[in-house]
């Protein structure tokens, strides 16, 4: 399965997850790995392209960290918990998550 394209640092509407009630499937019945400061969900679709979301968890600081650290997801493609956020940090572990999902093989 490919990637959608981002084009000026937007994911098309269609790539991106925004129903609550799919979002609380693919937190119930997805697959998922973890590494500190990270947790990756995923599931199967028959789109022919990835989708993905990116909600923050209950209690995620205030406005401005939550922003902050959605804008470092986007550029990273991945959900973050608090802590750890800069830019090279969060790409290691998302590059982490997908090697253990099996999303990618190694180089």
């Amino acid at each position: 399965m490919e990637t959608g394209s981002v084009q000026g640092g937007k994911f098309k509407r269609v790539e991106r997850i925004k129903s609550p009630a799919e979002i609380k499937n693919l937190f119930k019945n997805g697959g998922r790995e973890g590494v500190k400061g990270a947790k990756l969900f995923f599931a199967k679709n028959d789109l022919g392209f990835n989708r993905i979301a990116f909600p923050l968890p209950r209690g995620y600081g205030n406005a401005v960290q939550r922003n902050a650290s959605k804008r470092y997801s986007r550029e990273a493609l991945f959900l973050v918990y608090p802590g750890n956020d800069s830019f090279n940090s969060r790409c290691v572990q998302f590059r982490t998550l997908c090697k253990k999902a099996g999303l990618i093989k190694d180089e």
